[in-house]
């Protein structure tokens, strides 16, 4: 382990462990989950986009 993702103590170590944290945010890609998380995150990300717009638009109307 290098120094940079290095824990700052056993403490904090032992938490990344249990909580399932990346040590490294490069560790955390989007195609490593599960296809159904991908599928709900991927329609939350676009559901609440289309309603944003939507609100401005509704809201330019008035």
């Amino acid at each position: 382990m290098n120094e940079e993702n290095k824990p700052f103590n056993d403490v904090i170590d032992h938490f990344n462990k249990i909580t399932g944290n990346a040590t490294n945010p490069a560790n955390a890609k989007i195609s490593k989950l599960p296809k159904p998380l991908k599928f709900i995150g991927f329609f939350m990300i676009a559901f609440f986009s289309v309603a944003f717009i939507l609100i401005m638009l509704l809201s330019l109307l008035k």
